[in-house]
């Protein structure tokens, strides 16, 4: 078993948290099977001379002597483990190091900022299916990597020495939260960013993806107080008004924010705003993976530069042992259905063409459970599996397309989408929907031809002459339809 789904650690001894991320490369695709984090916050240990102190190396070493236990399980070339800013930083850090590699009976790459960067990189590319051209920013401890890359390959890459803890020990190290510390922290991350300005605009970028803690808290708050998980400035700035309101980081009481995230939240906050205001970004989404992704998948190259949606439909065919010719055949129908009516309908709009061919290959996912209640049976499955690929508000979507493949039309499901508007989530619901029972019999022969078109409200089906009538138990469906789209306010008309 080992031989055959090989296990591997990565190790991210962070400016703030250590991570220990272990993996099973399980068919063409990675497995998370162990995760141990621990908030070290190593970064508020340098003092004035570049120095860490005993306090903060201690509590670094207790952790990595957690790690050291899971590592005598794992083959010495599956493990690599990587050391970031504050070690950078640090002028004692070979004290650390000695100390902490003959805990680990391993050795600690110590890796520059833009090795860092090209990591980070390489973990959201692995683990986030967009394929434009794309602006990550993840915050660190002790520092903030901002990287500018297509496809699978970094173009540019900037680390600064600019992270939470360091700008919480700066700016708000006696907890208080005012509108001049916030001020003076901001001003102080401008100026490290604008000189880097020109040349991300000479680049450019069509996405933008936030990396690690600082965006994903962000996130849970937003999605906590009932708003979409699109990260704006505006939001962003209405945060920072909520904190200045509590006053003191022991008493921010902001919805969704983890006790654990609570104390460099303002300071991280502060860096995303200046990086928001200096490189004009209309909006960020979280990324799936970042260092730890970066690290497992350089040592995966049979992994990389696949395409990562394509990866995850295809594990999810094998596990499930699903039909993969019906699945082609509904995604083909389904795309079919969509190209007539994309113009009618705007559909072409937050990567949904991508959403609905993965609903088309994973549409059948719960008759692995029964075939009562299947379309309700793949909703929980893709709930509770990892689909990296797909942001949050994408796999929201495809949740809704495959939890309404047949039978009732949930609209309470199809109006929480966050991120696309409700209407094009009904419209992709309907045309997976029409796929399914077009595909019904199975067989590529049985297919008919037909022309979609729509208005505003109505969808419509033709059908040659007379062909209807040859097959009556599609009439009888189509019919079916007709009166569960009817219940749910739509409009299906066929002919």
């Amino acid at each position: 078993m080992e031989q055959r789904y090989p296990v591997y650690a990565a190790i991210d001894l962070g400016s703030n948290s250590f991570h220990m991320l272990i993996v099973r490369s399980v068919e063409g695709s990675v497995q998370t099977i162990g995760k141990i984090k621990r908030k070290v916050r190593l970064a508020s240990g340098l003092d004035t001379h570049g120095n860490l102190n005993q306090a903060a190396m201690a509590r670094g070493w207790d952790c990595l002597s957690l790690f050291a236990e899971r590592l005598q399980d794992i083959p010495s070339a599956n493990v690599r483990i990587v050391g970031t800013a504050a070690l950078r930083l640090a002028k004692n850090r070979a004290e650390f190091l000695t100390r902490a590699e003959a805990i680990l009976q391993h050795k600690i790459e110590v890796i520059e900022g833009t090795e860092e960067g090209r990591l980070i990189y390489i973990g959201v590319a692995n683990t986030s299916g967009t394929s434009r051209k794309k602006l990550v920013i993840d915050i660190g401890g002790a520092s903030t990597e901002i990287i500018v890359g297509e496809g699978f390959k970094p173009k540019l890459v900037n680390s600064l020495n600019l992270g939470c803890v360091t700008c919480r020990s700066h700016y708000f190290n006696n907890g208080t939260i005012t509108s001049a510390t916030i001020n003076a922290a901001l001003q102080n991350a401008s100026e490290q960013i604008l000189p880097l300005v020109a040349e991300y605009q000479n680049q450019g970028w069509q996405s933008c993806l936030g990396a690690s803690g600082t965006p994903q808290a962000i996130q849970e708050v937003l999605i906590a107080m009932g708003q979409s998980e699109l990260i704006t400035l505006a939001k962003l700035e209405h945060l920072v008004e909520l904190s200045i309101a509590c006053g003191h980081i022991d008493e921010l009481t902001l919805p969704g924010l983890r006790e654990e995230r609570r104390p460099v939240f303002i300071s991280g906050l502060i860096i995303l705003m200046a990086a928001f205001k200096a490189l004009n970004i209309e909006y960020m989404v979280v990324a799936g993976g970042a260092l730890r992704e970066g690290i497992v998948y350089s040592m995966l190259p049979d992994l990389q530069q696949k395409d990562i949606r394509q990866r995850s439909l295809n594990s999810f065919v094998q596990r499930y042992q699903l039909d993969k010719e019906h699945s082609i055949r509904v995604c083909d129908t389904a795309l079919a259905l969509f190209d007539q009516l994309s113009q009618h309908w705007a559909l072409d709009q937050f990567e949904s063409r991508a959403v609905l061919h993965a609903a088309g290959v994973l549409h059948e996912v719960g008759l692995a459970i029964d075939f009562k209640d299947a379309p309700a049976h793949a909703g929980y499955i893709l709930s509770n599996t990892s689909i990296p690929g797909f942001s949050l508000a994408q796999r929201k979507l495809l949740i809704t397309l495959v939890s309404n493949y047949r039978d009732d039309i949930k609209l309470e499901q199809i109006n929480q989408q966050t991120m696309t508007d409700p209407q094009l989530a009904a419209a992709l619901v309907r045309i997976l929907r029409l796929a399914v029972i077009l595909t019904m019999r199975r067989k590529n022969e049985a297919l008919p031809k037909f022309t979609a078109f729509a208005d505003q409200q109505t969808l419509s089906l033709r059908f040659p002459k007379h062909w209807l009538a040859q097959h009556p138990l599609m009439e009888n469906e189509l019919h079916l339809e007709q009166e569960y789209q009817e219940k749910a306010g739509w409009q299906f008309t066929f002919s």
